[in-house]
Parts: C-alpha cells; structure tokens; sequence
C-alpha cells in the first residue's frame, strides 16, 4: 500500500471545474488501470484499491502459483512465487503488486491524463447537459474576443458561448468588455466540446424579451401567436388575449411606450409593431399593416390569397414602409399577398 496526498487536489478541481469528485476519483481509477497495464506483461487481471480520502494507493495482480505454468495472465511459476513471498505453495494465490517506485510515476501519470482529458470530458458533458435544455432562453455574455471571420467569442459563467456575424442585428458594433444579450438557439456535441451558439436575429430573442418586459406575456394571459422580423428595421408580433378587460396591445406597449421603447433600444431602434391576431385574413392584414390607417380592405382572390387594401393619400407611403417594407413583413404575418392602392 502506497500513500498518496491527492484528495486536496482533486476536492479543489472538483471546485474550480464544478464536476463531481466522485467522477474525478472514477477517472483517476481508469487512468490508473490503463497505465499500469504496461508495466504488467501479459493482461493480468488489475486490481485498484483506491481510497483518495485516506490517501491510499494498491495496484496489483493475483495469480494461481504452479510448477508448470500455462497461462502468463493468470499464473505464476513456484520459483518466481518464492522470491515475492518465500511460503509460497503450488494450487494457492499470490497477490503480486507493484513496487512503491512504479506506484509513483503512475500516480503522477495518472494524474495528468485526468487534468487535461478525463475532467475535460466530464466538464464538458455537464456544460451540454446543463445548455441544450435551454434552448431559446436568453442570457448575458461578456465579450472576450473577436474573431478574424467577425464571429465573437462570450463568457458566461466561465463558459464560452459563441455568437456568430450571421447572427447578430445589422450595424452594431460591440468591444471587448461589452455586456451583451442573446437567445440560445443551438447547443452542438463537438470534438472539441459543447459548443453554446447564440442569436440576437432570431424571432425568439424578441419573444424573450417581450416576455421579460410584459407580464401579462409572461403568465400566459396574452399570448404570442408569430413574429415576423427585418432584425434593426422592423417587426410585426400578432397576439391574443384571454381576458376581455385587458388592452393587449396597450399593456405590450406600456405607459409612454415605456415597454416597447426599452426593447427597441435593445435591438438598435427596431420598430415594433404589435397588432391582435384574427382568424379573418381581411380584419389582420388590416391591423398587420400598422402604423398605416386602412380605409377599405376585401379578398381580391381567395384561391391565390390575394387582399385588396385601400388607403388615402397620406397613408400610402406608411402602408408601404421603406422599400416597401411594412407591406411585405405584413403579408408574411397574414400569410396573403397584400396590394395597397390609393383611394
């Protein structure tokens, strides 16, 4: 038996790494195995008794003693019994252990494997366990670097999250040091480890926090039904509500705008446009085409869902948006072509 001062180590890597000590212990114990299969000769049988509290260490072997050897793995001739243990009989058992100096350079071997292999892999299941149930949360990152490729890299909890260019609003621009919101959209099983991606275009960042500015959003009294985005241009969230008292539209906007305005500054002055939700094509292309007041709307063509909308002179422009588009986020709500003319 061997003693080794491990224990103070491993409950201080099981802290910084937040991993279990026993999956550490457990490691140890396979790394042990693997290494001191080399310095037995012919795939003995290995046993490990291993009891890191007491600081304790015993690998060793057991095999049948006999005066015409058959197997190498599991016996042993008379002669090579006497010279570990001289009352060494044939037919009985003799534990073979390795030496205190060989002990030694496989503990220290052992423990390194664990360090930057067996931990790694156990920190890096915990963090896939502990992300891929989030998916479309939102969290806060601090960023760490950019890449050449304009990806950024962010830390969260000591853990990096990846947003990449695609992902991010149009313009904006963020330095090392900035605080920065995201929704989790995917969390991968690389070779490499977990790999946390993270958006500020998709339609669920803005679900998220609709929901952390609306209460009545966030305990189901009004809910989402869809959300179309230009992310840091504009975009139309159709709701319901199930209680008749409420103004769903004035509580997502809040007093003074107060509600939408902080979640436009989150996302770089988008425009939101909350409109209620109706099972008429006709009534939600209407409100859909928000800000814009409509005078007169009709189905043109049911078969190719086309709806007609008629707006006076000083409506046209805003019924239409920039490069036409208001009219194009709204026919995307609905799920019709919309065609606005003058009346």
């Amino acid at each position: 038996m061997m003693k080794v001062n491990v224990w103070n180590t491993i409950r201080q890597l099981s802290k910084e790494r937040k991993v279990d000590p026993g999956v550490i212990v457990n490691a140890i114990e396979e790394s042990l195995r693997f290494i001191s299969s080399k310095y037995f000769n012919y795939d003995e049988n290995i046993h490990i008794n291993f009891n890191p509290e007491k600081g304790e260490l015993r690998i060793y072997t057991i095999k049948l003693i006999s005066k015409n050897p058959q197997d190498s793995a599991t016996e042993i001739s008379l002669e090579e019994a006497k010279k570990i243990d001289a009352a060494a009989e044939p037919g009985n058992y003799i534990e073979i252990d390795l030496p205190s100096e060989t002990l030694g350079r496989i503990s220290a071997q052992a423990a390194k494997q664990v360090i930057f292999q067996k931990v790694s892999y156990a920190e890096q299941e915990k963090i896939y366990k502990e992300y891929a149930p989030r998916i479309g949360e939102i969290l806060t990152g601090v960023m760490r670097r950019l890449e050449s490729n304009q990806n950024m890299i962010l830390e969260v909890d000591k853990t990096d999250v990846l947003l990449p260019f695609r992902e991010t609003i149009p313009n904006e621009k963020f330095r090392r040091g900035d605080r920065i919101k995201a929704v989790i959209v995917q969390v991968l099983k690389e070779a490499r480890g977990p790999q946390i991606i993270v958006s500020r275009k998709d339609a669920r960042f803005l679900t998220k926090l609709l929901e952390i500015e609306t209460p009545e959003i966030a305990d189901g009294t009004i809910i989402i039904k869809d959300i179309i985005r230009q992310p840091g241009e504009r975009s139309k969230v159709s709701i319901i509500c199930n209680q008749k008292n409420i103004d769903p539209i004035g509580a997502c906007i809040g007093v003074r705008g107060n509600r939408i305005l902080s979640i436009s500054k989150e996302l770089r002055g988008e425009k939101i446009d909350v409109v209620e939700w109706s099972q008429d094509p006709v009534t939600y292309a209407k409100s859909a085409l928000s800000p814009a007041k409509i005078d007169h709307a009709y189905i043109l063509n049911r078969r190719e869902k086309i709806i007609q909308v008629e707006v006076s002179r000083d409506q046209l422009s805003l019924a239409i948006g920039k490069k036409g588009l208001n009219v194009r986020l709204a026919s995307k709500l609905v799920g019709w072509k919309i065609d606005i003319k003058r009346n």
